[in-house]
């Protein structure tokens, strides 16, 4: 029984998100998504409001999928620290951390990447303009990383493109209600 752990900024989460939740899903026995601060990147709106978007994604798809999950405890900045965390539910099982190919170029910069890499393996989600490239790939093999590649089909969605050029397409209805009611992303015209 392998555990995807799948930790994301979800500012908001975008169909994109739904598209890799569902894919693990379908390939994985459990699969865990929580909300955190990445250290690297700036966020448009709190934690608690992402964590409440984030649920409304996951909703839909729980009946068809009930070993997927939001673990809210497991959103440590630090992916480190999430792993550990996930111990405590899955003390026995092997974990794929999954992560966006436009993160795998800072990730010898993260936070005991070799101890990260000594807990876990590398599921890697291919991101429409950020290629995988395989002198990044050997980089992290030489950190002890053991790597794969997901064979997913992900729209080329981005939360930026929503928060920077007000493409609502990108996100599901209730999100984008959710938004309009709480008054997120203020400089987004919504409705």
């Amino acid at each position: 029984m392998t555990i995807a752990l799948f930790g994301t900024s979800a500012d908001p989460p975008t169909q994109g998100h739904q598209a890799i939740l569902k894919g693990l899903a379908q390939q994985y026995d459990g699969v865990a998504v929580w909300a955190s601060n990445n250290p690297f990147k700036n966020h448009q709106t709190s934690l608690e409001h992402r964590l409440v978007m984030l649920q409304l994604l996951i909703q839909p798809l729980q009946p068809d999928y009930p070993h997927l999950g939001l673990y809210p405890q497991l959103g440590y900045s630090r992916s480190l620290d999430s792993v550990r965390a996930a111990r405590q539910y899955w003390p026995h099982e092997p974990f794929m951390l999954v992560v966006g190919s436009d993160l795998i170029r800072q990730m010898p910069k993260w936070y005991r990447i070799q101890t990260l890499f000594e807990e876990t393996d590398l599921l890697v989600v291919p991101r429409s303009g950020y290629p995988i490239e395989s002198d990044t790939i050997a980089i992290l093999q030489e950190l002890g990383a053991k790597v794969a590649i997901a064979d997913l089909q992900i729209p080329p969605v981005s939360s930026t493109a929503y928060r920077e050029r007000q493409e609502s397409q990108v996100i599901a209805p209730p999100i984008q209600d959710y938004i309009y009611r709480q008054q997120l992303y203020s400089s987004i015209q919504v409705g």
